[in-house]
């Protein structure tokens, strides 16, 4: 009776234990749960729950061995569950091979160990790995759950394995033994947005009766990505009228749309609802609100505030601001002096980095400072870099050293379109026409393709230089190359040129033909050119038919008064004024500040 007794009691012990172990794992305190099984090793119903806290606590690494050892020599290595969490220990520790040998010794296994092998080879870049080990499990006759097809799916897009995703999704069609979920529903739509199948990821979406904040995220990322960010700040706005709060990964998402669409109110909203959702300490939030508050002069102060609060700064961050500062003039030298401080805290420079304090240099502008940078630039081997070699290029050409961005650009080993465009820009700004199309010419002789800008530095040029003829012939020729596109910026060059040589006619011509609305800027460069060659009856011409078009443009208005005082009908001047007022249009005046 006395042994009974005893053993009933150890039982209900070690089953008080057992329970103590469990509750202090579900709590995460796996390192009391660790220290009080060490006392009582023969307690082997729980190495399965043990070994996943030393999964958990990377301190006791050595013990998780220990423990994988004590199971071989009771023989419970055999035992599905307990390999599935020794599977799980070595892959969360990033053991692979000992992970591997596991599963391939095991002598059955279930979901959970193919998921678990999936899983690890999907998170440490083992693609095509994971792809395989899924195919192999579903042609042993096991069927994953979402979630497992969710994460294949997502290794599908991100190593362009669009056909083996779309093979994935037919299967989940076909086969009656996929459930069908959210999860698996949000990573199609991703898989198709990544690899350019707009259509299908939206069919896909509205096909879904339950949508989460993922997959509302999914939709304004791919809207972000092929650039329509209108359908992205609908997707936007439709996610919280249907009652789902973006998270942090949404605002992320979203951010870049505020900023190259510049809608810096909507970025102000965004950083509340941040600030007011507690999102406001994520870095990468933090970081996007610096670069978009950086395109801004207006909101640069705050962008500097955000980065000043940050306490670790990486070198796009830094890269943000300094972009943000080389933008704005009068912030210009504050971005070298942020470039300094940079590598004084540690932190390198890239090549994006260079590029904005090269902007800083040309804004000031500074060729010492240029000059500077430029050294660094050598030092730290990025003269090699196509992108900071053309900066340079432009930065002396626009501080006045010709010279030394003719020399950057002979050492530049294969220069691009845009190399050739700098420097053909750099001679014409500096009165070389001449030599700027000699350039051109021996560009296309190199059969380097030319694009618009470079175009519209050769034009540049030979306004410049006078050049009227050699203008006219190209842009002749670039208006009928339909692989060029031909901007308000090229008409307002060579009417300008038109105009300036007294081709008053061709130049009026130019302007009623053009496909696009000429912009004030346009407008006033040939009435100054009628005014300056005597022709104020081409400029009233052209003025009356304006103000039919636009009658409530104030510009043409004031042109058309300045051209009838010129003429000396002060009449008319009145008349024009008269009207003026009567439809409440107002000239906007331009104001000088003197500084001391």
């Amino acid at each position: 009776m006395s042994i009974l007794v005893r053993r009933f009691t150890s039982v209900e012990s070690d089953s008080k234990l057992i329970t103590n172990i469990k509750d202090l794992i579900l709590q995460r305190r796996h390192v009391e749960a660790l220290q009080l099984y060490r006392n009582q090793p023969h307690l082997t119903s729980i190495l399965p729950s043990l070994i996943k806290a030393c999964s958990l606590c990377k301190t006791h690494y050595a013990f998780g061995l220990q423990l994988h050892s004590h199971s071989l020599k009771l023989g419970f290595h055999s035992e599905l569950i307990l390999s599935n969490s020794i599977i799980s220990f070595y892959c969360k520790l990033h053991d692979f091979k000992s992970a591997h040998k596991v599963f391939d010794e095991m002598p059955q296994r279930d979901c959970v160990s193919w998921s678990a092998m999936i899983n690890h080879f999907a998170r440490n870049g083992y693609y095509v790995e994971s792809l395989e080990m899924f195919k192999e499990m579903y042609e042993c006759r096991f069927v994953a759950k979402p979630e497992l097809i969710a994460s294949v799916l997502s290794v599908a897009a991100r190593c362009g394995g669009t056909r083996v995703g779309k093979m994935i999704h037919a299967l989940s069609v076909v086969d009656e033994r996929f459930v069908k979920s959210v999860f698996l529903s949000t990573a199609l739509v991703d898989l198709y947005w990544r690899s350019g199948d707009s259509l299908y990821a939206i069919r896909i979406f509205d096909g879904m009766v339950n949508k989460t904040e993922f997959t509302w995220t999914s939709m304004i990322a791919g809207y972000v990505g092929i650039c329509d960010y209108s359908k992205a700040f609908d997707c936007f706005r439709q996610m919280q009228l249907a009652g789902i709060k973006p998270n942090r990964v949404t605002l992320i998402s979203v951010l870049p749309a505020c900023v190259e669409s510049r809608a810096i109110n909507l970025g102000y909203s965004i950083h509340g609802y941040a600030f007011r959702h507690g999102c406001d300490s994520d870095i990468r939030l933090l970081s996007s609100l610096v670069h978009l508050y950086s395109q801004h002069a207006d909101s640069l102060p705050l962008a500097k505030l955000i980065f000043e609060t940050i306490a670790q700064k990486d070198v796009v961050l830094w890269s943000s601001v300094i972009a943000g500062c080389s933008r704005d003039k009068q912030n210009a030298e504050k971005s070298i002096s942020l470039f300094n401080r940079m590598q004084k805290e540690g932190i390198q420079p890239n090549d994006v980095t260079l590029l904005a304090v090269l902007t800083a240099c040309t804004s000031i502008p500074s060729i010492n400072l240029g000059s500077g940078i430029h050294g660094y630039v050598v030092k730290a081997g990025f003269d090699a870099d196509l992108p900071v070699t053309n900066s340079l290029i432009s930065m002396y050409s626009k501080c006045g050293s010709l010279k030394d961005s003719h020399r950057v650009f002979q050492e530049t080993g294969t220069p691009d379109c845009v190399s050739w465009g700098a420097l053909i820009s750099a001679y014409g700004v500096h009165g070389y026409g001449e030599e700027a199309l000699q350039l051109f010419t021996e560009m296309k002789a190199k059969g380097i393709e030319y694009d618009s800008i470079t175009v519209l530095a050769v034009l540049s040029a030979c306004n410049h230089a006078g050049l009227v003829e050699e203008g006219h012939k190209l842009f002749s020729e670039v208006v009928k190359d339909e692989n060029l596109l031909v901007n308000m910026e090229h008409y307002a060059c060579y009417i300008d040129l038109l105009g300036r040589a007294g081709k008053i006619e061709l130049a009026s011509e130019v302007l009623r033909t053009m496909p696009m609305k000429p912009s004030p800027k346009i407008m006033s460069s040939l009435v100054s050119a009628c005014k300056t060659h005597g022709r104020l009856d081409v400029a009233e011409t052209l003025l009356s038919r304006f103000i039919e078009s636009e009658p409530g443009n104030a510009a043409n208005h004031t042109l058309l008064s300045m051209i009838y005082a010129e003429s000396g009908k002060w009449f008319d001047v009145d008349g024009i004024q008269r009207n003026m007022k009567s439809r409440g249009l107002k000239k906007n005046y331009g104001f000088s500040r003197v500084e001391n």
